[in-house]
């Protein structure tokens, strides 16, 4: 999908892998966030992928410019492949051209050693630190074509977009989240560290090849109760239970068959206080056309408690 932008908007660009693999033109700004293993079941291998990526800003020329994850290793491997004007983006202020955070929460931007401050952190509505490395990502794609204060307005007002940590409901005290989106490990990690307590979260579905152990250790630390559904299902619960952590972790792993028994459970099983995130680390195509379809029969499934 590609959208125009006026100064108050963001254009949005989504590729799927195929598309990534048949490009010939590249776009006159691209961004890559990271590159971790995703996808497997289409590209067959991690190279494969990654090379797919490249189609990005393969084709780009001197006047382009190329958005690049300073704390991404793998990403910054791509680095002398940029034809154009290189632009980083870094939670730990690793860049000398580009947005970055500073260790007092403000987000800046810098060019030819001057610092922009932009906004501070907490001042970002939709929560998660995930969602600074985002606003860091867009401001270094759009600077110089978007004011600061309309950056700092859509920051402050913009609330989110739907099956990304999508508030659903709250019922007896239980909050409830469709982060339906979240189709890979990585995505996972992302949407736990959102939130301040241990959670509740139903995870499982169509097994894109690819390996869950990066998540191990952050759903023991960030979770209660999972509950495990879909081909994918029995690959999660032994990556988790490879961890260091499992054993002293207190995590209780449940199976089920349906997503429709995972919201039986996890409100049956909830408390007052709890967080309960469908956050699936996997495609929707066992059961679903698209994370989409997976994340409104999920806000179906728990407006109807």
């Amino acid at each position: 999908m590609v959208e125009t932008m006026s100064e108050t908007d963001v254009a949005v660009v989504e590729l799927s892998s195929f598309q990534l693999i048949s490009m010939r033109r590249s776009p006159d700004v691209a961004v890559i966030t990271n590159i971790s293993p995703n996808h497997l079941d289409v590209h067959g291998t991690m190279e494969e992928y990654i090379d797919a990526k490249c189609n990005l800003i393969r084709h780009q020329n001197a006047f382009s410019k190329t958005v690049l994850n300073a704390d991404n290793e793998e990403t910054m491997k791509l680095a002398p492949m940029v034809r154009g004007t290189l632009v980083k983006f870094s939670l730990s202020g690793n860049t000398e051209r580009g947005a970055f955070l500073r260790d007092d929460g403000m987000l800046c931007y810098t060019e030819k050693g001057s610092v922009t401050q932009i906004v501070h952190k907490d001042d970002i509505r939709i929560p998660g630190i995930h969602n600074v490395d985002n606003y860091l990502t867009a401001i270094s794609a759009v600077w110089g074509e978007v004011s600061v204060e309309s950056i700092v307005n859509t920051a402050m007002n913009f609330g989110g977009v739907e099956h990304r940590i999508e508030f659903v409901r709250e019922l007896d005290g239980v909050k409830w989240y469709n982060d339906s989106i979240a189709t890979s490990p990585t995505r996972v990690m992302a949407g736990l560290n959102s939130f301040d307590q241990k959670i509740i979260i139903i995870a499982g579905g169509y097994d894109k090849k690819i390996p869950y152990e990066p998540m191990a250790d952050t759903v023991n630390e960030k979770v209660k109760l999972l509950i495990l559904l879909g081909a994918t299902g029995p690959k999660i619960e032994a990556a988790v239970k490879t961890s260091s952590l499992y054993p002293d972790s207190g995590l209780k792993i449940i199976n089920v068959k349906t997503l429709e028994e995972a919201v039986e459970q996890a409100y049956k099983l909830s408390q007052s206080g709890d967080v309960v995130s469908l956050s699936p680390a996997s495609a929707s195509f066992d059961l679903y056309n698209n994370f989409e379809e997976r994340g409104q029969h999920f806000k179906r499934l728990v407006n109807e408690l």
